[in-house]
């Protein structure tokens, strides 16, 4: 027997035994998405459990170091990992842009001073981030932005504001973007900055969107402290950071276009809600538009894995990210229209019960920022004009 083949019938083992039931079931709501943080409310003891169980482990971040709390996995393994916890429909323990975004960052710019801080309590689910990047001048140019920090010997006095800060409300610390260099050439003036969300002067607006309810929220900054210690990298160089970063976002953003552990397949939706004649779909068009999506789907998920395989061979992400980003939220948008064509006008109702407080209608909208956030769908064509199919 191989030692993956042993890893394998090792993890399914653990995961027999320590998952609990409840965590097995499809994710109904945002409430069932365990984000973590200080003051992160747990919808049950088993949400809970396996949270702790998972970290305890350091599978919350299979791939990351063991010395920072990381489960130490290689590639194949982390992939063993994941599909064993798809075959069981096993729900997520850990919904985090601290693992998603800065915790890699910090890995791989970080002091080791920041590493031993940050890493252990973002595998533990102890501190919800959030990122302070787009401001209201500077969204798809970045570079722009005009936060600033100035410099006050051992820490920064940093003024400015932030836009579409997801989740700034219920976070604990802000991975920070803000210029550092008024003199230099824009994207070379600037740095990545950590600090808590209770620092005087820190203060948070959520924006209510066309569905209803919004993650996002508008962040200002007055005159708040932050030590020189809490520079992720140099000081002025944050622009590669930032950067490297946005590629993780990109990958996170763009897996909106993948069926989730536990989730049910559109074609499985579609059944439901359609029935069968002869063995098949019952509406045509329906059935060949559904097709299209599992094909396109199906290419996608191969594609984001081949690239992943690549990052983890030393080759990076680079521009892969911007394709897995643009094509993702794409098949996101998709879906979400699929889903309302299947329900009809039960697809519409906006509240009440039996439809979950409108949660298909809510998705269905929200769905449309997708092509937003996170750099422009016209950005990232961009990207991939340029720097993938080699256009001028």
């Amino acid at each position: 027997m191989s030692d993956l083949t042993a890893f394998r019938h090792d993890v399914r083992g653990w995961l027999e035994d320590n998952c609990p039931a409840s965590m097995r079931e499809p994710v109904t709501s945002d409430a069932d998405v365990c984000w973590g943080g200080r003051n992160f409310q747990f919808q049950s003891a088993d949400q809970k459990l396996w949270l702790e169980r998972m970290a305890e482990r350091g599978w919350t971040a299979p791939d990351w170091p063991t010395e920072y709390g990381g489960g130490g996995l290689s590639r194949a393994e982390t992939k063993v990992l994941q599909e064993e916890m798809a075959r069981i429909k096993a729900r997520a323990p850990l919904s985090s842009f601290g693992v998603w975004m800065i915790g890699p960052a910090i890995l791989k710019f970080g002091s080791e001073e920041l590493k031993r801080q940050h890493l252990p309590p973002i595998i533990r689910g102890e501190i919800r981030w959030c990122q302070g990047y787009s401001e209201p001048g500077a969204g798809s140019d970045l570079a722009g932005l005009q936060t600033k920090a100035e410099d006050q010997g051992d820490h920064f006095i940093v003024n400015g504001q932030k836009i579409w800060t997801s989740y700034a409300d219920k976070a604990d610390w802000m991975f920070c973007l803000v210029r550092t260099n008024t003199e230099a050439k824009k994207q070379l003036g600037i740095s990545l900055v950590l600090f808590d969300m209770t620092t005087p002067g820190v203060s948070t607006r959520p924006i209510k969107l066309i569905s209803g309810s919004s993650p996002f929220c508008e962040t200002f900054l007055d005159n708040v402290k932050v030590e020189k210690s809490q520079v992720v990298g140099e000081i002025n160089a944050g622009w590669t950071i930032a950067k490297y970063l946005l590629t993780h976002e990109r990958e996170m953003i763009g897996g909106m276009g993948r069926t989730a552990a536990g989730q049910k397949t559109l074609s499985q939706i579609a059944v439901d809600a359609v029935g069968l004649e002869q063995g098949k779909l019952a509406d045509g068009y329906l059935r060949s538009e559904l097709t299209r999506w599992d094909l396109d789907s199906d290419a996608f998920a191969l594609t984001a894995e081949r690239v992943l395989d690549e990052a983890k061979a030393g080759q990076g992400v680079g521009a892969a990210s911007a394709m897995l980003k643009y094509y993702g939220t794409e098949l996101n948008k998709r879906r979400q229209e699929l889903l309302v064509a299947l329900h009809g006008s039960d697809a519409m109702i906006w509240d009440g019960e039996a439809s979950n407080n409108g949660a298909m209608p809510r998705a269905w909208l929200r769905s449309k920022g997708n092509s937003i956030e996170g750099g422009t769908s016209e950005i990232q064509l961009n990207v991939i004009a340029r720097n993938i199919l080699g256009l001028q």
